[in-house]
């Protein structure tokens, strides 16, 4: 959830400078986009310093820009088998029924100051310790009983983590935003009293779990209102228009906060187009989906 424009050599003062103005879990509705995702930890001897280094920049073609799935730019294997198609080809419904959520996280939290910089506290995790904690969040299921099929993608997960931080587990934005996924404490509450757990927002493998029980919640609440409970993400579904899937409304969703996206009686609405842009380029183009 960071906002602001930048070439590669100034990508870490505007990563800086974005973490000042909000991070995440889905609460922040600032009035800024970021283009860049926040800058990479360096890592030193097996863990990372409090040092950020440049992010790549990532490309977006124009199609990309639209909400098209981006290009796959990196090699797959000869012989993997073709994923099929997903069955559903409707849009979102242009009259949301009722969120059958009643209990929903709290609002936004004011920007940040201008000029703030984030602060870091406890030690940093190794970047295999993090693609172990996004990769334990993405094969959770969060909803065994009520919503089985909701799983959330691995590279959605790692991207996200990666838009947010940068995968820096340590970090503490200006506006609150804690960790790996930029969890606001306020969410982090509602989530824990919602989904009956005690996630530590600190602890790194926790902080996924909480930005993964996050996406799983948005996944809920806008699919059973715009897309008949039908809960794919997937970026095959998505058109040329930004709100036409679920994936693009639950990425806008965790940066500006459910309200922003899915309000009862009105269309679907993408508030923050190239936050989604950034993230779905990163779904397919982030170097993190190596680590």
């Amino acid at each position: 959830m960071r906002r602001g424009t930048g070439r590669t050599r100034a990508v870490v003062l505007a990563g800086l400078l974005v973490l000042a103005m909000g991070g995440c879990a889905g609460q922040n509705a600032r009035p800024q986009e970021v283009t860049e995702p926040v800058a990479a930890p360096v890592e030193v001897s097996g863990e990372a310093s409090a040092e950020p280094v440049e992010a790549p920049e990532p490309s977006v073609p124009a199609s990309e820009g639209m909400g098209l799935a981006p290009s796959p730019s990196r090699s797959t294997s000869p012989s993997a088998k073709p994923r099929p198609k997903p069955s559903r080809t409707a849009g979102p419904r242009a009259v949301p029924k009722p969120p059958t959520e009643t209990r929903v996280p709290p609002p936004p939290p004011k920007p940040a100051p201008s000029g703030c910089k984030p602060s870091y506290r406890g030690t940093q995790a190794t970047r295999a310790q993090v693609k172990d904690a996004l990769t334990a969040a993405a094969d959770r299921q969060y909803w065994p009983v009520s919503a089985p099929d909701i799983r959330i993608p691995l590279n959605l997960m790692k991207a996200t983590a990666w838009q947010e931080s940068g995968w820096q587990s340590h970090i503490v934005a200006c506006d609150g935003g804690i960790g790996l996924m930029q969890v606001m404490p306020g969410t982090a509450d509602w989530m824990n009293q919602r989904f009956e757990q005690s996630y530590d927002i600190d602890d790194y493998r926790d902080n996924a779990y909480l930005g993964g029980t996050y996406l799983a919640w948005l996944t809920k609440y806008i699919g059973d209102m715009y897309f008949d409970s039908d809960y794919t993400l997937d970026a095959e579904l998505c058109t040329s228009e930004l709100n036409s899937c679920l994936l693009n409304a639950v990425i806008s969703a965790y940066n500006f906060g459910h309200g922003a996206v899915a309000q009862e009686g009105e269309p679907l609405a993408i508030p923050n187009p190239q936050y989604v842009r950034n993230v779905r380029a990163l779904m397919t183009e982030c170097v993190c989906l190596d680590y």
